[in-house]
């Protein structure tokens, strides 16, 4: 839990949105998720944003998609799809911040606007979830796959889902699919594996972890 002195409550809401906030006194700050955004760097220099997801990435979710080989759709989906449907973009690019949290890697593009090239997302378990479980799932575009997107995709979902009091992230993986297992491997977090029905399941616990 991030913390705010009383006589500073505008610059805490404005470092709500990464949860920066240094001072140990006063009021608790909830992250603003739905307003989350830094800037980031990946392994090659290229200059990332790594924000929140929005309605109006809808277009950018159809450009990003397109850009993926039939392999990453499959590794993500567990399926061959060749295009994403109304239903489907409204439900990744409208969500509530609250139940779901996702999260895009953009550079900027012409214009003033941005490209999405990769993204991440949890969404907690329906109840009964005592535990307060989430699914999470990356999708990282061809070209930029190896520069470490999905690790600090998951660093900064870490850090949300904490603060939102998520205990554990469970993923399902197959067991091809070994880059997305060493993501989780080196995410730090205490992880199990199991094998069912052909794919790993794993779950990392955050419970004892402080970012």
């Amino acid at each position: 839990m991030k913390w705010c002195r009383l006589s500073s409550i505008g610059a805490c809401r404005a470092a709500a949105a990464t949860g920066k906030v240094s001072e140990m006194h006063g009021l608790p700050v909830m992250i603003d998720a739905k307003n989350y955004k830094v800037d980031d760097k990946l392994k090659d220099g290229t200059v990332v944003t790594i924000r929140a997801i929005r309605p109006d990435d809808k277009d950018r979710i159809v450009e990003a998609f397109k850009n993926l080989d039939p392999e990453s759709v499959y590794t993500r989906l567990f399926s061959h799809k060749s295009e994403l449907s109304d239903v489907d973009l409204k439900a990744i690019t409208e969500i509530d911040f609250e139940n779901t949290v996702a999260l895009v890697v953009t550079i900027p593009a012409h214009g003033g606007n941005e490209t999405i090239i990769g993204g991440g997302r949890y969404v907690l378990y329906a109840p009964p979830n005592p535990l307060r479980s989430a699914e999470i799932a990356f999708t990282v575009e061809e070209d930029y796959q190896g520069q470490g997107i999905a690790s600090r995709i998951l660093r900064h979902l870490i850090h949300i889902a904490q603060n939102k009091g998520v205990s554990q992230f469970e993923a399902e993986v197959l067991s091809e699919n070994q880059a997305m297992l060493a993501v989780f491997a080196r995410s730090g977090l205490p992880m199990r594996q199991s094998l069912e029905e052909g794919a790993i399941h794993v779950t990392l616990s955050m419970s004892a972890h402080t970012p």
